[in-house]
């Protein structure tokens, strides 16, 4: 049975993904799209068409937000990809990326809708914004799965993680990072959060703060648009003049490794010799190898094949108009409750780095030990 899955823009496949059972943190949580008498039917959103199945195909569309963070382009999608194809050899993907543009991710929304796709699957730009969207397809009888951010609008169902635990594993690890040195009162910190347009960033604020008030000195907090790589850097260079440099600053907590990135870039332009501890999310390649050199503190791993499987078993569920079956919780997302599943994240350091993203289908120890990182590897029992 031949496949007939295209995408749109740019598609770089993973290998040896038979693997990745290792790393399914949440694999319980994974549901089935065929019929059951399990889950739950909390959400009221469009129900599916009629007369669509798997046997026939059907199209299904894709919107993922931006390619700055690395894991859209080089996990997400091939992974919804692949295991679309298993489920549905048939049907068709449509995929978009708005590269941090919400009315860019309307008019790609309208595009697959006017193209006839029978559902939609939306990480969404703007969460607020992205209503206009499920309400648009609701009006043509789409159903819409909430990817990783929990849209606004009558939806179908959302797959995430659990944000605020990850803003906790952030600021514990900060904290014990922090304690290593001495009082970690002894100075200040730095907090870099996310755009403020995403709910996400509130949560991992929330999770973070809840684990540092009153344990350390907040110096300076922003919250930063469109998780900026830039604007983290000039943030923190701002706070490192306010604050008064090497020795007041004693740390950094940055919501994504992106901004990391920055962060530490400024501390270092700033003579921070070494570097203090700063916190990251997503388990980035360069954010891998910078915990290897110690000029990152940790990151913060989200298995992201076993929530791209989950919103593929959504979606096709959905489409089809059949219950979704798994350890289905609920999630209000201003408009109704959900159906959701939330998945576990786990943190990362240079300890269990060989043990949580050093293996398929997620980085090789080829990618992330080149010659640069050599002897950090080899110190870090990767080669």
């Amino acid at each position: 049975m031949k496949t007939v899955l295209r995408s749109r823009g740019l598609a770089r496949r993973t290998a040896a993904l038979g693997a990745a059972t290792v790393l399914v943190l949440g694999a319980a949580a994974c549901g089935s799209a065929k019929e059951s008498s399990g889950g739950g039917g909390a959400s009221s959103g469009a129900s599916g068409g009629t007369g669509v199945t798997v046997d026939k195909g059907f199209k299904v569309g894709l919107l993922l937000p931006e390619n700055k963070t690395a894991r859209y382009e080089k996990f997400d999608k091939p992974f919804f990809e692949q295991k679309m194809r298993t489920l549905c050899p048939k049907c068709e993907v449509q995929y978009a990326n708005a590269q941090q543009q919400a009315s860019t991710q309307q008019q790609q929304a309208e595009a697959m809708l006017t193209n006839g796709v029978n559902v939609l699957v939306l990480d969404a730009v703007d969460t607020k914004a992205a209503a206009a969207i499920v309400d648009s397809a609701k009006a043509k009888g789409v159903p819409v799965i909430a990817y990783d951010r929990l849209a606004q609008g009558p939806i179908n169902g959302y797959v995430s993680f659990d944000n605020t635990t990850v803003g906790k594993i952030q600021g514990t690890s900060l904290l014990e990072g922090l304690k290593k040195g001495g009082d970690p009162k002894r100075g200040s910190i730095i907090m870099i959060n996310g755009s403020p347009t995403d709910p996400n960033a509130g949560e991992f604020k929330s999770g973070a703060h809840s684990v540092l008030d009153n344990q350390v000195v907040i110096g300076r907090e922003y919250d930063t648009p469109d998780w900026s790589n830039d604007k983290a850097q000039s943030e923190t260079e701002q706070a490192i003049t306010a604050l008064g440099g090497p020795g007041k600053v004693i740390g950094a907590y940055s919501a994504n490794d992106g901004m990391a990135g920055g962060v530490i870039a400024a501390l270092k332009a700033a003579n921070f010799n070494p570097v203090p501890p700063v916190t990251g999310q997503d388990a980035e390649l360069a954010a891998i190898q910078r915990i290897l050199t110690g000029d990152q503190y940790m990151t913060v791993f989200k298995p992201y094949q076993p929530e791209a499987d989950t919103a593929a078993d959504m979606a096709v569920a959905a489409a089809t108009g059949k219950k979704f079956s798994g350890d289905l919780t609920t999630k209000n997302n201003g408009t109704l409750d959900v159906s959701a599943i939330i998945l576990n994240p786990q943190p990362v350091t240079k300890s269990n780095v060989k043990d949580t993203v050093a293996k398929p289908p997620y980085y090789s120890v080829a990618e992330i030990c080149t010659p640069d990182y050599a002897a950090a590897c080899k110190a870090a029992g990767l080669t």
